[in-house]
């Protein structure tokens, strides 16, 4: 059996990287999954992907950090294939899509500060806040935070502020909604080859020898991951974050 059968995933942020990933493999696992993405491109491409290898999929545009976004895309994915019972809260922007790389917390401006905040916490607080109401027993979110939602980082207040908001969510609707038999949990990745953090990754580099696995993380890893998560097989597991960094948090 597989491990999602019969199951239905929505994915924010599935039209690249860990999100494209995502979708992929909760298909593979016999899911029917909902791609939504601001780029509704890239979500149909990947829908079209899944289709092409025999899965069920639908591609929505939405932008987590809009409250409205948030409720059509959700009433979408329901409508679509029945009451969406896995959600993966992937969708988040790093430092290179804002003016904040590099800078020390003093330098950020506030429009950047507002913006991930923005995209990366409230987009995930959105998605709780909707999300949940719609779960029955035995529904599962996993919300995407980062190793930056577990330590600082320097340069990246504002990123690791958000992340680590996106912890303290988790935490807070797996107390608030466990006895309702609904599982919320967190992925915290260390550095992964995807867009996110840009297209010079290479093994080898000076961030990838960072992890004393000394490479870079793939995004199916990552996905990987979720997909368990998500399943009936983590059936207990609630409130908890799993570190996929090659190691790199277990030197302190």
């Amino acid at each position: 059996m597989m491990l999602l059968e019969g199951r239905k995933a929505l994915v924010t942020g599935g039209g690249s990287g860990i999100g494209r990933a995502a979708c992929l493999i909760f298909a593979r696992e016999g899911a029917s999954v909902c791609v939504a993405d601001r780029n509704v491109e890239a979500a149909e491409a990947v829908a079209r992907e899944i289709a092409n290898a025999g899965g069920r999929a639908l591609a929505v545009e939405a932008d987590v950090s809009v409250a409205s976004d948030v409720v059509r895309m959700l009433d979408r994915a329901d409508g679509a294939y029945g009451p969406v019972d896995c959600y993966f809260n992937n969708a988040g922007i790093g430092t290179t899509e804002t003016h904040s790389r590099g800078k020390p917390l003093a330098d950020i401006e506030l429009e950047d500060w507002n913006r991930m905040i923005g995209v990366n916490l409230t987009g995930v607080f959105l998605c709780l806040k909707y999300q949940l109401p719609r779960l029955k027993r035995g529904g599962s979110i996993v919300n995407n935070a980062s190793i930056g939602g577990l330590i600082g980082l320097p340069n990246a207040a504002a990123y690791v502020a958000s992340k680590h908001g996106v912890v303290a969510l988790t935490k807070s609707a797996a107390v608030e909604y466990g006895q309702a038999g609904i599982r919320v949990n967190a992925v915290c990745p260390g550095h992964v080859a995807t867009p996110l953090l840009g297209s010079n990754t290479r093994d080898g580099d000076a961030l990838s020898m960072r992890n004393p696995m000394q490479r870079y993380g793939s995004a199916d890893e990552i996905a990987e991951l979720v997909a368990w998560l998500s399943s009936s097989r983590a059936s207990f597991v609630n409130g908890s974050t799993f570190t996929a960094d090659g190691g790199r948090l277990a030197g302190g």
